[in-house]
């Protein structure tokens, strides 16, 4: 019996280019790179924007309709994410500002829509290197823009001389940058022999989230980058060596938590933190009496913030600064919704969570562990930004893609065709002998 070639694993193939491109364009946007400093250089939502994001809800409707087959298999994603949206949708009767919460309900639904194509369309490694390619493009543009523009691509006022490159401000370059380095790092890890441009990839996000000297990016970017590493190590090390890291890995976790619960002022001066994180803690502090006053309702999607919201000016007179947002995700979900948005956002995440860790052995494997690393650096993120359940925000886009990509039922596997047939692959030697010369010779068969 001659033995038959392998037969190559079932494998999916990258989207055409062109979707590609799509799909990069709207993941360009998310990111609010460089049509806030030219359209909205005040941090303002202007008329002029919103038209901005007109042509990008087209290119996302059709997006979805030409994958429409597709989006159907995601059908448990959706019913969660219709909850979301009809929930935040009717804080809009309790609102303190019912067209605002409207407006940007509707945008959340549109990106979060977005979020599903990306993890059912953009499965394996083609999802974190579609975002690999995107960073490289806003960071070697960033580097443009601070050599040509240093106006825009530099601090000139408040934290002058720091990059900020494409961006309003540092922290957003640096969010940014750090969720590019992880992805490089995920190309890097899934076994593609393509590795010169996420290795460039690597070196410019790390460049460019030093250079912000934001700590929180920079937390980012080594505990993604981290927790894929380890990955691949004891991928690649085996079992004995996966059961030391795990040992180790817990008991340097307990460790660290034990020292910041008992001893948190010393941790964060070691981090280069004051203790109130950059006054932080006192916005949080206001906010959670604001939170007890409406803790069943919240004071409406999105609506908190507004430039006319007497809460929010209140808490600006307290802190004697302009707060943006309370630089903290959960906080800031507790105003809008307050606990039952927060209980069924985090539910969202719980699940995503729990998903992610399961697919390690298989698909997260094939796709660099890119899944552990992101949720990794999404978790530490809500904890100092508002990136839960925002509208047209890449991180939450990137979380709803996750658990899209996990709970989406699997394409039925296509098998790439053999090269060339192989001779005698499945001939066997007869059973039966013949015992005479007559019955060895052939004959035809009659059929009755």
């Amino acid at each position: 019996m001659r033995p038959a070639l392998p037969v190559p694993p079932p494998t999916e193939p990258a989207p055409p280019v062109w979707e590609q491109v799509l799909a990069g364009f709207v993941v360009f946007m998310l990111t609010q790179a460089l049509i806030g400093p030219v359209f909205a250089p005040t941090q303002e939502e202007t008329p002029v924007l919103r038209l901005v994001w007109l042509p990008v809800y087209a290119v996302i409707a059709g997006l979805i309709l030409y994958r429409l087959p597709a989006m159907i298999r995601a059908w448990p994603v959706w019913i969660m994410l219709g909850v979301l949206v009809l929930h935040a949708f009717a804080s809009k009767w309790w609102s303190i500002d019912p067209e605002v919460t409207q407006r940007r309900v509707i945008a959340m639904a549109i990106s979060s829509a977005f979020a599903v194509y990306l993890g059912v369309v953009f499965r394996g490694p083609h999802l974190p290197r579609l975002l690999m390619l995107c960073v490289l493009g806003m960071g070697l543009g960033s580097l443009v823009m601070i050599a040509v523009n240093p106006t825009i691509g530099i601090h000139q006022e408040e934290n002058a001389g720091l990059w900020r490159g494409l961006w309003y401000e540092k922290n957003q370059m640096g969010l940014v940058m750090s969720a590019g380095a992880v992805a490089a790092a995920a190309c890097l890890a899934s076994g593609d022999p393509r590795r010169l441009l996420p290795a460039i990839t690597l070196l410019v996000a790390t460049l460019l989230t030093l250079a912000t000297q934001s700590k929180t990016s920079l937390l980012c970017l080594i505990l993604g980058t981290g927790a894929i590493g380890g990955l691949w190590a004891m991928h690649r090390g085996g079992a004995a060596f996966s059961i030391v890291a795990l040992w180790f890995g817990v008991v340097l976790s307990a460790v660290g938590g034990y020292v910041f619960i008992t001893d948190p002022e010393t941790v964060l001066v070691a981090l280069g933190k004051d203790p109130s994180l950059t006054g932080r803690t006192d916005i949080w502090a206001a906010l959670m009496r604001d939170v007890a006053e409406r803790p069943w309702t919240g004071f409406g999607y999105s609506a908190y913030w507004g430039i006319d919201s007497i809460p929010a000016e209140f808490i600006r007179l307290e802190t004697q600064w302009p707060v943006p947002s309370a630089h903290n995700g959960w906080i800031d979900l507790l105003i809008q919704l307050g606990w039952p948005g927060a209980v069924l956002t985090g539910g969202v995440v719980l699940l995503a969570l729990a998903a992610t860790l399961l697919r390690i052995p298989g698909a997260g494997a094939r796709e660099g562990y890119w899944g552990v690393g992101y949720l990794a650096v999404f978790l530490l993120l809500s904890l100092s930004e508002s990136v839960l359940l925002s509208h047209a925000n890449l991180p939450w886009t990137l979380l709803l893609a996750i658990l899209a990509r996990a709970l989406a039922a699997e394409p039925v596997a296509v098998r790439a065709p053999l090269a060339r047939p192989v001779a005698g692959a499945y001939q066997t030697a007869p059973r039966i002998a013949a015992h005479s010369g007559h019955a060895r010779r052939l004959r035809p068969v009659p059929v009755r």
